[in-house]
């Protein structure tokens, strides 16, 4: 049931330097954000565990806030609108026209959730469902170009959809988002396909027919890259958090799952027992 970031290895210099992305392929993961019920103490929970700061909250933007590394921005969060929605993190496609965008969603079997919607002058934001019921969120970007580094320690490192009806959805990706789809497997017991090939692949999409519980809805998740899996899973509990799944080696990281003190899952990558650990960004 796992799959992760196409390089979670260990780096070859001393002292390794973050990389950052000016801009997001079209179709690709931009921007993660948390919508919370507590954002006091997800600045802290988030802060202390990731090595997080957390910026002010835009008041004219309902409290939103920017949470950055090093610097470089890498999620962001609000306050949650409607209590009856539970907490959670929520994934963001890059588009370069976002009413276009909604639109062939609609036409290829999705549903709007928030329409195309001018953010200041950051960008243009619309939510919607995928064929197969998936909230997916996209971006237009203008002043805020998404996250501004990826696949490294504190940063997001992997984003996943969880789907009951796999040919739907990567049917949708690829016909809205424009996704060159790549089969890593196709066999009842994992079905797996990739935007993108191999390192240079930047999300996926699973079958969860199989093991997706009665009542949880298909969904897209995000991975945080961090320098040892258990730690962080350690770290997660001491601050109020708890585990999902505990950490388990596979062929794409450690990988493991967890949820943040006021129930918002999230899950991490981490180099395998066998492997060193990042160096640390100087």
């Amino acid at each position: 049931m796992w799959h992760g970031p196409p390089d979670t290895g260990p780096h070859d210099t001393k002292e390794h330097i973050m990389p950052t992305r000016e801009t997001a392929p079209a179709g690709a993961p931009c921007w993660v954000d948390l919508m919370t019920s507590d954002p006091a103490r997800a600045r802290t929970f988030y802060s202390e565990l990731f090595g997080w700061t957390a910026e002010d909250p835009a008041e004219e933007f309902g409290g939103y806030f920017t949470f950055t590394k090093d610097g470089v921005q890498v999620a962001g969060c609000m306050p949650k609108p409607d209590e009856a929605v539970p907490d959670g993190w929520s994934v963001y496609l890059a588009t370069p026209d976002a009413e276009k965008t909604v639109a062939a969603a609609v036409d290829h079997g999705g549903q709007v959730i928030v329409p195309a919607m001018v953010v200041g002058e950051l960008g243009v934001m619309a939510v919607v469902t995928d064929a197969a019921g998936a909230a997916i969120g996209m971006w237009q970007p203008g002043l805020h170009r998404g996250f501004g580094v990826l696949a490294e320690p504190g940063a997001p490192g992997w984003f996943e959809l969880l789907t009951r009806d796999y040919a739907a959805a990567v049917g949708f990706y690829r016909d809205v988002f424009g996704w060159d789809v790549h089969v890593v497997s196709d066999t009842p017991e994992f079905r797996y396909a990739t935007f993108g090939k191999d390192e240079g692949a930047l999300a996926g999409i699973m079958d969860a027919a199989g093991f997706l519980a009665e009542g949880v809805p298909a969904h897209w998740s995000v991975y945080f890259a961090v320098r040892d899996t258990d730690a962080a899973l350690a770290k997660t509990a001491e601050l109020g958090g708890s585990v999902v799944l505990p950490a388990e080696d596979t062929p794409y990281g450690r990988l493991a799952v967890a949820a943040d003190p006021t129930g918002a899952v999230f899950k991490l990558v981490g180099p395998t027992k066998s492997e060193p650990a990042p160096a640390a960004a100087s």
